[in-house]
């Protein structure tokens, strides 16, 4: 069962990425949509990479982010691929 957020399209479900944010009607989290931004994206591009978003969408998600930055970021950390377990190219 989803829970609205008081973000248009922002929702958590637990049974989605364990409750993490994400786009209604999709798996995409808002952690996602932040880190590509954070690469230096620009919202407008998102959907590019994103196709199955609207821009409306990522700017929702990035919304949601301003007003919950320490809780993204936790799951940004969490979520973090510690460098040991990386595949380096020789």
């Amino acid at each position: 069962m989803s829970t609205r957020t008081g973000h248009r399209y922002v929702t958590t479900d637990p049974a989605i990425l364990n409750g993490e944010p994400i786009i209604e009607g999709t798996r995409t989290s808002v952690r996602a949509i932040v880190e590509i931004w954070r690469m230096g994206a620009a919202p407008e591009e998102i959907p590019t990479k994103l196709p199955h978003l609207t821009l409306s969408q990522v700017f929702d998600a990035l919304s949601y982010f301003s007003d919950h930055q320490d809780e993204i970021q936790r799951y940004i950390e969490q979520n973090e691929i510690p460098p040991e377990k990386l595949h380096r190219s020789q």
